[in-house]
């Protein structure tokens, strides 16, 4: 992760594309920390202001109590949204013993074949340490429904593309396996521009 952009850019950024947002709860009251992977601008940012960011905006809002995160992998590409290992470390390193300890789980949305081997293979390295590691927490969901089973849906906003993919993969299974090529639809708004940090508009819808 680098950017050529300011400091103050990059925090805006943040806030523009409402990449961690906590709100609903899971079946066992916790609050979660939503994530949405497609919306994270890892050739923008630094990891210094990611880990500033978090430590100003997202941390002092879990409190001392447990919570759960939602993390949705739906359409993340390697070259556009993904820091790199280093960076991953560095920001896991950089959370609090007590986060670490209140995290109760991760609810892993649409992981797909690449994201599980990663998994399998760094988790252990990279997510391992305070709260009894972050590896050991994730929980796999591959469908939109199943991910019902451990949140509250009618208090869960997700962008219309989750709910998009989810339909392709009922027609096209086999993506969930790396065996077929996925197409990602087009949605509305530009990307994001190093030198203007404009924000794309996704549409987000809450079943109730």
């Amino acid at each position: 992760m680098s950017s050529q952009m300011s400091e103050s850019d990059q925090q805006q950024l943040l806030h523009r594309l409402d990449i961690f947002k906590i709100h609903g709860k899971d079946k066992r009251g916790h609050k979660i920390l939503r994530i949405i992977g497609k919306f994270f601008p890892a050739r923008l940012l630094s990891v210094d202001v990611l880990k500033e960011y978090l430590d100003e905006h997202i941390f002092p809002r879990l409190g001392k109590k447990p919570f759960s995160v939602l993390y949705v992998h739906t359409g993340v590409q390697r070259n556009d949204n993904f820091p790199g290992i280093s960076a991953l470390r560095s920001i896991y390193d950089a959370i609090p013993i007590n986060v670490k300890d209140n995290l109760q789980a991760v609810y892993f949305v649409h992981p797909g074949l690449h994201s599980r081997l990663f998994l399998a293979t760094f988790g252990r390295l990279l997510f391992s340490g305070g709260g009894g590691g972050l590896y050991g927490k994730l929980r796999y969901v591959n469908r939109v429904d199943y991910l019902w089973e451990h949140v509250r849906r009618n208090e869960i906003e997700l962008p219309d593309f989750v709910y998009d993919h989810d339909e392709d993969l009922e027609y096209r299974p086999m993506m969930d396996y790396g065996l077929e090529s996925d197409h990602p639809r087009v949605y509305g708004g530009p990307a994001v521009a190093v030198d203007s940090p404009s924000v794309s508009v996704y549409s987000m819808r809450c079943i109730s």
